[in-house]
């Protein structure tokens, strides 16, 4: 059974991402806040869980959360700051847009969330001095595995999760041939071999290894 709390703060907000390895498509960053007295015995990191499963979960944990949020970063901001700054830059995110103010935020990796903050970038949210004095304010911890260990970064991972699905089987429909929505924009050989033989396109993340012998894409 997964643990309430890390803190001993009531509003402790659970955060992560998914889509940190795809070829395509943004990765997509949630936070959440759970009530003291939520529980659910289903609820894990959502890597753990079927897709049928995670489905099941998203409207409960939104139901009860005290609040929760969900953001997505774009290729384009992507290959402008980097995958791993725009996947803690999506979590910063998703803690600016929560109606509560945390008082504590656990963060799954090994990085703290206010590492990095007001990075300069032509692409995506710029941050006030406001916001990035808020996000210094607020205490946190990264947590290795963290995602199977508290029950509201396995609530975040899941939201994180299934909007990112749903993102990408919206846009499976203007690009069937890459099959986006089995493969969610993951290196399968099947999206690979779609790369070699359509090119790519503008969900494509292009300072990505899009394939083996990158040189002979033609972009």
């Amino acid at each position: 059974m997964l643990a309430k709390n890390f803190s001993g703060f009531n509003l402790e907000t659970g955060t992560d991402e998914a889509g940190r390895g795809c070829l395509a498509g943004p990765v997509t960053a949630a936070a959440v806040i759970l009530p003291a007295d939520f529980e659910n015995l289903i609820l894990n990191d959502s890597k753990q869980l079927s897709e049928k499963t995670r489905v099941f979960l998203k409207p409960i944990i939104e139901q009860h959360a005290l609040c929760f949020s969900v953001t997505h970063l774009h290729p384009n901001e992507i290959d402008e700051i980097n995958i791993l700054n725009a996947s803690m830059k999506g979590m910063q995110e998703c803690i600016l847009k929560l109606n509560q103010i945390p008082e504590f935020i656990i963060v799954d990796g090994n990085r703290l969330l206010n590492a990095k903050l007001g990075m300069k970038n032509n692409f995506g949210k710029q941050f006030s001095a406001t916001e990035i004095e808020l996000l210094k304010s607020i205490p946190n911890q990264s947590i290795i595995k963290g995602d199977s260990k508290y029950i509201s970064i396995a609530a975040a991972s899941v939201l994180a999760k299934t909007y990112r699905d749903e993102y990408m089987d919206q846009i499976h429909e203007e690009f069937p041939m890459y099959n986006w929505k089995k493969n969610k924009g993951y290196p399968t050989k099947e999206h690979r071999e779609a790369i070699k033989k359509y090119g790519t396109t503008k969900y494509h993340r292009m300072s990505f290894r899009l394939l083996p012998e990158q040189l002979s894409l033609d972009f």
